[in-house]
């Protein structure tokens, strides 16, 4: 299976890619002397595909368990390296569950699963980087 996008500028240094599901997405950077955005930074937005990626992997596995959630966040954050081209060296991936009686052990067997198993996005970012989760529960 491939994937095809298409990224065309839309001036300054703002770029509009497309995506297979037909969506589209705006990305620039910060401009010295603006404060002005129109979209996502390039970098950040791999953040927001590993939690993506994953998400999805943990959630689908909970729905086919029966877990029940109240609320499920992710928090993604990476360090990039000081020299150019920058890239993240290291990534830690919070999971947070919410919920009144969680099921801890199944919520750690989807997160498990989907780092080890699963997320191609994660699997993508160990190649480059060292990458640390950890599981987070509240109970509401």
């Amino acid at each position: 299976m491939s994937h095809k996008i298409t990224t065309h500028w839309k001036g300054g240094l703002t770029f509009e890619s497309d995506n297979p599901s037909g969506k589209t997405v705006v990305m620039d950077t910060n401009v010295e002397g603006s404060e002005e955005r129109f979209g996502l930074s390039p970098k950040a937005m791999m953040l927001s595909s590993l939690a993506g990626c994953s998400g999805l992997d943990v959630i689908s596995i909970l729905d086919k368990m029966k877990v029940e959630l109240d609320d499920f966040k992710m928090e993604v954050s990476g360090e990039l390296t000081d020299e150019h081209p920058k890239y993240y060296h290291t990534v830690n991936v919070d999971y947070h569950f919410y919920g009144k009686d969680l099921n801890e052990s199944k919520c750690k067997k989807a997160v498990n699963l989907s780092v080890e198993k699963y997320c191609g996005v994660m699997e993508m970012f160990r190649r480059f980087s060292k990458v640390s989760t950890q599981v987070f529960f509240h109970s509401s």
